[in-house]
């Protein structure tokens, strides 16, 4: 199954780097807002693996509050425009908003990744009209109240069951299939039983025939059964790295662009029986 972003056609499992271009993201928050800055860190998750970009100006890590659409536009669209004045990396925003999504691929995003899967008013019809893929993610509630008390009679069945949903409005505003990605959403709007639940039946939403995206580096269900804080989780989330991939997963999120990759890759190889990254 290959994943056609812009003009790149790529072949799974794919890493996407993470760039959080904000004050308040949990693991990394304010270390890249500034366009150096920015541009430094894409380099070098470039150079270490990544095959995507995840550009977000807003912090949807719990207790966070949203910011307007004016913060979210000067936050995002400067840096776009820097990376792709000096690479063709695909890159992807992280969004709902339509209007971030309308100037971020005008300025060179070519996919979309909303945690609130298009529901948000003109979002939908924004992508139809923009052409590109869209990751359609799975949240419980909203990023500032999600994990207070999350309830669920049948975690993975309910979420499943949203994301057919969505798709099938996607599929109906225009959005042809072949352009949607879908992600369980692991640790927005769930417990640590919630989060092992999805994981664990994973393959139920590969079996949904879309490429599968997965979310988990460095979050709290690694730092609940290790316990650890954010700064030493590295080795659980290469570990569910790993495990996603011989799970089905597509695209697998990650700040630690270089160890996730080479997981990824071993991980391939094994499974195909094949060495290379191709």
């Amino acid at each position: 199954m290959s994943l056609f972003i812009g003009s790149c056609c790529l072949s799974p499992p794919l890493v996407m780097g993470i760039l959080n271009v904000t004050p308040d993201s949990f693991s990394d928050g304010g270390q890249f807002q500034h366009r150096d800055a920015a541009v430094v860190r894409v380099r070098q998750m470039v150079a270490a693996g990544a095959d995507i970009i995840d550009i977000g100006g807003e912090s949807t890590a719990p207790g966070t509050t949203a910011v307007s659409e004016e913060q979210e536009l000067q936050r995002v669209i400067p840096i776009i425009e820097a990376i792709r004045n000096e690479s063709d990396v695909p890159i992807s925003v992280d969004t709902s908003k339509p209007a971030v999504m309308r100037a971020a691929v005008a300025s060179g995003a070519s996919l979309i990744n909303d945690v609130h899967a298009l529901r948000l008013p003109g979002a939908l019809e924004a992508a139809a009209e923009l052409g590109v893929p869209v990751c359609l993610m799975h949240m419980q509630g909203e990023p500032h109240t999600m994990q207070q008390a999350p309830h669920y009679d049948a975690v993975v069945t309910e979420v499943r069951t949203f994301l057919q949903e969505r798709i099938l409005v996607c599929e109906a505003a225009g959005i042809p299939r072949e352009r949607i990605i879908v992600d369980p959403g692991f640790g927005f709007g769930k417990t640590l039983q919630h989060n092992l639940d999805l994981f664990h039946h994973l393959p139920r939403f590969v079996a949904i025939g879309l490429p599968v995206l997965v979310g988990v580096s460095r979050k709290s269900m690694i730092g609940q059964v290790l316990d650890v804080p954010v700064t030493e989780r590295l080795a659980g989330s290469v570990a569910l790295a790993g495990l996603a991939v011989w799970l089905g997963a597509s695209i697998i999120r990650a700040h630690d662009v270089q160890a996730t990759s080479h997981a990824v890759r071993m991980c391939k190889a094994v499974k195909t029986g094949r060495a290379g990254k191709e």
